[in-house]
């Protein structure tokens, strides 16, 4: 393992990222112990500065991490875990720790054109994170892969039947669909956005 730099306190943060969304979920503690039955077990363990003792993420509410990859800064001293959550990250049932701003932001929809797919993204980890009764997101996650690809092949031949039509405003709309229902697949199958894209850079090279 590699040698990182633990505090006085023998500690060192890690802030845990979802390797889907790339939303930051929480900031914790590790120590070496805890860093090591990370390793080992593939799911996140921390030590609690409160209690003075290693605890197993989820443990009681069965909401645990398993760890896609541990990265370390330049300095070797704070850790970025990223990993596929099963359930909310902080102890109110949020999806993340992180969920207010100190600042106003303006929204302007056309500063950036895709930046509604990171918000999708985003949203969608959240709803199968937090699983909201009555939400229709939950309700695809609960139903599984089955009802979620026979909603992507319903939402693709609409599109095929708004273009065949040469209905402009019903295409939007069935497109609008078939991306939504092509998102939460990506999730039920913990595949990011991220990787489509680089597939799509690399042939436009």
């Amino acid at each position: 393992m590699i040698d990182v730099q633990f505090n006085d306190q023998g500690l060192i943060p890690a802030i845990v990222q979802d390797a889907a969304s790339k939303e930051v979920l929480m900031l914790a503690y590790m120590n070496k112990e805890s860093l090591e039955k990370s390793i080992e077990t593939k799911q996140t363990w921390f030590y609690s500065r409160s209690r003075q003792e290693l605890w197993h993420k989820g443990e009681t509410s069965g909401h645990t991490q398993n760890i896609v990859d541990i990265r370390y800064d330049c300095d070797q001293d704070t850790l970025v875990v990223l990993v596929n959550p099963n359930g909310p990250a902080c102890h109110k049932g949020d999806y993340s720790c992180f969920g207010h701003s100190l600042l106003e932001k303006e929204v302007d929809g056309k500063a950036d054109r895709f930046g509604i797919f990171n918000e999708l993204e985003k949203v969608i980890a959240k709803r199968e994170a937090e699983m909201p009764e009555g939400a229709y997101t939950t309700y695809l996650f609960e139903k599984g892969v089955d009802k979620i690809l026979k909603k992507v092949g319903e939402e693709a031949s609409e599109v095929i039947i708004a273009a065949k039509n040469r209905d402009p405003d019903e295409l939007k709309w069935e497109v609008a669909d078939l991306f939504y229902h092509v998102f939460v697949l990506l999730r039920e199958q913990k595949l990011p956005l991220d990787d489509v894209l680089s597939v799509l850079e690399e042939r436009h090279r």
